[in-house]
């Protein structure tokens, strides 16, 4: 957990920390990169009454007072992290799950490419690049290997079938 003064910090901004603010807060210290209905779970150890309307409005006001970031890890919701931490880029095990924060001098030389190639200036703090981690590929097969050999596999079927395509039709229409 970082120790921040949050009461400082919003109180510089001319807000307060309501108690709703910092429950939120402290669930996205602890929990570090999370989801919004996760933020939700946390704070509801503590304070059943909140609702998830308020965890996004705290996170919204958060965000724009600097104090959280997000980032989009996947096809989901937005996760949420103390913005008070280095920026960083978030390398995703597509087997595991598992978020590992990466210093943004690593990809320093692809947005430098696409600056030069593109005219395109990256905002590499909400960049996610999605792989397998270091001890998924050292155990090998797992989801990613399985979806590839699944999709192998279909191929395989459909070739074996004369390439007929959906109901048994050959791709002409005919039967």
């Amino acid at each position: 957990m970082v120790t921040t003064d949050w009461h400082s910090d919003l109180r510089a901004r001319g807000y307060r920390l309501t108690p709703q603010r910092q429950l939120v807060l402290e669930a996205v210290d602890k929990l570090e990169h999370s989801t919004p209905d996760d933020i939700l779970a946390e704070v509801r150890r503590t304070a059943g009454g909140v609702n998830i309307s308020t965890v996004y409005r705290t996170l919204e006001l958060l965000e724009e007072l600097g104090l959280v970031s997000h980032a989009h890890l996947g096809h989901g919701a937005p996760t949420y992290h103390l913005a008070d931490r280095h920026d960083h880029l978030h390398l995703v095990c597509r087997d595991c799950t598992e978020v590992i924060e990466a210093d943004l001098s690593v990809a320093g030389p692809f947005a430098e490419r696409l600056l030069d190639a593109f005219g395109f200036d990256t905002d590499l703090k909400h960049f996610a690049i999605f792989g397998r981690c270091g001890k998924c590929s050292a155990q090998g097969g797992g989801k990613s290997t399985e979806r590839a050999q699944g999709s192998r596999s279909a191929q395989d079927a459909q070739d074996a079938r004369g390439a007929r395509g959906a109901h048994g039709a050959k791709p002409d229409g005919k039967a």
